[in-house]
């Protein structure tokens, strides 16, 4: 057979191709040694006895990573990802497998600064991957992945796809630990289409790729969910196989920081059409866009003026805290169509370490219109790469949106009558707000914590507790109104404390008290803690869960305001021994940590045990995440003292308030303890002055400096801190969250904030 160069470096097709023809599958569908990337992908949806509807998709993929240095032949990574989407029980089942290599390329690709930007999530990577593991619900293929060549056979740790005699395709899926599968066979009823401009698409790192699609087959077989095989009665598929090879470019020159959306419908009056548009980011530029529609008769139309956009309803992962579209609109005026799409449900999020860190894609319900006539349909859509959090900060600023929607949810600003009883006392309750002025209501109560919660904070606490759930197993998104409780918990805290420290600013803004009054503002305080109960009741949990919860969340509160009880006493009264004796400086530091511990640590740790119990977590991973978030806490205020005084030596002099307020923070208390007694005094003489004097504020924080304290503070908060995650480490599994987790703690105390 006479063969040609294609746009595809490195692939090769019969010169007598006709530009629209078909494809001859006996060649193509198998797998291609000069391929760089290659990849099969199949979905299907699927109605089983019991009429239950599930979709599902399985991609398999494989990478050239390197050659061997005797041999000369290619080196390859495979990895396989799947998803089962239970449509009724809106449940979402995920599989990812990947290269034993993984840990080792991971390793290697975030020295050469690729894959994450952050450095704390880099170095939590990498701290993970030395293990030798790779972050779940990732995991390592147990042994090495086969292709053949010589027939379309793929095994990936069971996980196979084969083209059988017949021509149809067997897929077998099965993961133990989730206890679902698939043994599903495909039977085309359509030949196959061409993608792209004839057949070549730009993939998504430069290299160009050849892809083509079997839009419809049928599907047999059975399901496996949980203890129950089911039966397939009905069901449609979708076959999509796409390869080629990277430009002739060293290292990663060219490569893109590409983001794509892909759509594929099979339509109930015979048609099927797909669409994709790929953006890079960091330009806009559009990296390519096609739309193809397969008419009844299995003729293909394609052009490549479309328009495929998210209307605005978004869902919010409480994993990645990234948004997804969960309807869209698509229009392709060439084929006189017009459908919108909306997600079966939303949550179907695949998160996977291999995908930055997660993609969306699931089973869609569609209806429109096509040549002015009604039409239904099924689909998938896959959104990839569309990430606003590409570092810490932004992750943060991310739950911060997230949990200002929760709080909005739980206390807004202005509600209807069921509402109003809820806030009030319980729906349902009309008797307490008989004659009650509802908008006075919301102005006096509501208004005053709105205004500050809506500034914006860092919502660490709130991050706290659906991290805590998910890196026990849990599922955070049923917990997402939750994120309310530790943020009016703490808002609570920060009205009330602007009113005993008599403090001016808050959150970038005039204290609440300042706008309000003292009376409005102590009692929206207080009110701010018992407002968050709300999110308790509302829980579906069960009784003993929610009665845990409760003892919980009010040993905080009693420790907190233990705290600031301790707080505003001051430790000035052992300010006489603490010069004289150095067992007595001593103790000063620790009087210093004991209120840290009420004040901030107690309820970070409480909190954390919360989300623990929410994902079900076992005892002793409670009290390990409890443990930790004590020591974050700890650690956290310990880095708040020594921040006021950096920042002043950063010649921010506006900062060391805390000398000017004369307070005795833990770097101050240290300092007694090793000063000599002179030094003390002085110290003592400055800080008790509380002077605004550049010169005084200068000399106290030399004397701080003297014995090196505040860097030994910075060391000490670390200290705590790692020895506490030795302890937990052990405990939960090794996972995206855990990750997370471990950088956003470092984050937390190395900011400069």
């Amino acid at each position: 057979m006479k063969k040609t160069s294609t746009p595809v470096p490195g692939i090769f097709f019969p010169a007598d191709w006709p530009k629209d023809g078909p494809i001859d599958l006996a060649i193509h569908d198998l797998p291609h040694a000069s391929s760089t990337t290659e990849w099969w992908y199949m979905n299907t949806h699927i109605q089983t006895v019991g009429k239950r509807n599930f979709s599902l998709f399985a991609s398999f993929f494989r990478r050239i990573v390197g050659h061997d240095k005797k041999t000369k032949k290619p080196i390859y990574a495979h990895s396989v990802l799947w998803a089962l989407s239970d449509v009724e029980n809106e449940k979402y089942n995920t599989v990812s497998l990947i290269d034993q290599r993984a840990p080792k390329l991971g390793i290697e690709r975030l020295e050469r600064g690729e894959i994450v930007k952050d450095p704390y999530l880099k170095r939590a990577a990498l701290e993970m991957l030395r293990k030798g593991v790779v972050p779940y619900p990732d995991e390592l293929l147990k042994k090495d992945a086969t292709v053949s060549l010589k027939t379309l056979s793929l095994d990936f740790d069971g996980n196979t796809f084969k083209k059988q005699p017949d021509g149809t395709y067997k897929l077998h899926l099965f993961h133990k630990e989730l206890n679902i599968g698939a043994d599903l066979v495909f039977k085309a009823q359509r030949a196959p289409i061409r993608h792209g401009d004839n057949g070549v698409v730009r993939g998504v790192s430069a290299e160009d790729m050849f892809y083509y699609f079997i839009p419809r087959c049928k599907v047999t077989g059975t399901l496996k969910v949980k203890n129950e095989k089911l039966n397939i009665t009905k069901a449609s598929g979708w076959y999509d196989h796409e390869f080629g090879c990277h430009p002739d470019k060293k290292d990663d020159e060219g490569k893109k920081d590409v983001s794509w959306n892909w759509i594929a419908i099979q339509f109930d009056n015979g048609c099927e059409l797909t669409a994709y548009d790929l953006i890079d980011l960091k330009t806009g530029e559009d990296c390519g866009s096609f739309v193809i529609l397969i008419d009844e008769k299995g003729k293909r139309h394609h052009s490549n003026h479309f328009h495929l956009e998210p209307f605005d309803e978004q869902w919010t992962s409480t994993r990645t805290f990234n948004d997804y579209p969960v309807s869209w609109k698509l229009e392709a005026p060439d084929f006189k169509l017009n459908v919108e799409a909306k997600a079966a449900f939303p949550n179907q999020e695949f998160a996977t370490a291999i995908s930055k860190p997660a993609f969306w894609e699931g089973r869609m319900n569609i209806k429109g219109k096509i040549k002015g006539k009604n039409v239904t349909g099924v689909g998938y859509i896959e959104r990839h790469g569309f990430f606003d959090s590409v570092n810490m900060k932004d992750f943060l600023k991310a739950v911060s949106k997230q949990t200002l929607k929760s709080v909005r949810k739980i206390i807004p600003t202005s509600f209807d009558q069921e509402k109003f009883e809820e806030l009030v006392s319980v729906k349902g309750n009309k008797h307490f707000t008989d004659g009650l002025d509802k908008k006075a209501y919301a102005a006096t109560l509501i208004k005053p914590i709105r205004e500050i919660t809506d500034r914006g904070g860092k919502t660490w606490r709130s991050y706290a507790t659906v991290a805590c759930c998910d890196i026990v197993g849990g599922d955070s998104q049923k917990a997402i109104d939750w994120l309310a409780l530790p943020e009016l918990m703490h808002v609570g805290s920060l009205i009330v404390d602007d009113v005993e420290d008599g403090s001016q600013i808050r959150r970038g803004g005039p204290a609440c008290h300042l706008i309000y009054g003292t009376p409005v503002a102590i009692n929206a305080g207080s009110a701010s803690y018992f407002l968050g109960q709300i999110c308790i009741y509302r829980a579906k949990d069960g009784v003993e869960k929610k009665i845990q919860i409760y003892n919980w969340y009010f040993e905080a509160m009693r420790a907190s305001h233990s705290g600031q009880a301790m707080d505003i006493y001051g430790l000035d009264y052992m300010i006489p021994s603490a010069l004289e004796k150095d067992s007595a400086a001593r103790l000063l530091a620790k009087r210093v940590i004991a209120t840290h511990r009420l004040k901030s640590a107690a309820p970070a740790s409480y909190l954390a045990k919360i989300g623990g119990l929410l994902g079900d977590g076992t005892t002793e991973q409670i009290e390990g995440l409890g443990n930790y978030f004590e020591a974050l806490g700890i650690s956290f205020q310990i880095i708040d003292d020594t921040l006021n005084l950096k920042g002043f030596k950063d010649n921010l002099k506006t900062k060391a308030e805390d000398i000017t307020a004369g307070k005795i923070t833990y770097p101050v208390a240290k300092a007694m303890a090793v000063l000599s007694k002179p030094d003390r005094a002085r110290l003592w003489q400055i800080v008790s002055s509380k002077t605004e004097n550049i010169e005084l504020l200068t000399e106290a924080v030399a004397l701080l400096d003297k014995h090196n304290t505040i860097e030994n503070c910075e060391k000490e908060a670390k200290t705590i801190l790692e020895r506490a995650w030795k302890k937990l480490d052990p405990l939960v599994r090794d996972s995206m969250v855990k990750l997370n987790l471990r950088a956003f703690s470092w984050f937390v105390l190395e900011r400069t904030y």
